[in-house]
């Protein structure tokens, strides 16, 4: 089932999805500074390509000073918008029972997506 539902992802926008993480990552890592969330934005794009079957966790020991720091100006700069519009999708697929399932993984990556550093992808 996990790998029906990521085929069926993948044809209807999880490509997209995870080829826009991919273009903002290599963009963000361009600059040094930019690179810590370059790879969160990698993270997420990963999870974006094949999302059925992983799971989101909190790193153990974290969340850290740095994280925290990170998770704030992640939030700031544009975490709020993404975790937005992956609400937004995850709302209009549950409108449909067929859609629920792909509302859930809007939901997860919405939840990544407001908070990445310190979590993991398993």
């Amino acid at each position: 089932m996990k790998i029906l539902g990521n085929i069926i992802w993948l044809v209807f926008g999880g490509i997209g999805i995870a080829l826009e993480y991919l273009v903002s990552s290599l963009v963000l890592m361009i600059t040094i500074i930019g690179i810590p969330f370059g790879l969160q934005s990698l993270k997420l794009g990963m999870l974006a390509l094949w999302p059925f079957g992983k799971k989101v966790e909190t790193k153990p020991g974290q969340p850290g000073c740095l994280s925290t720091f990170m998770n704030i100006l992640w939030f700031i700069v544009g975490g709020f918008w993404i975790c937005l519009s992956h609400v937004f999708l995850g709302v209009i697929f549950y409108i449909t029972i067929i859609g629920i399932p792909f509302g859930k993984q809007h939901f997860k990556l919405a939840h990544i997506a407001l908070t990445p550093f310190g979590r993991e992808i398993v």
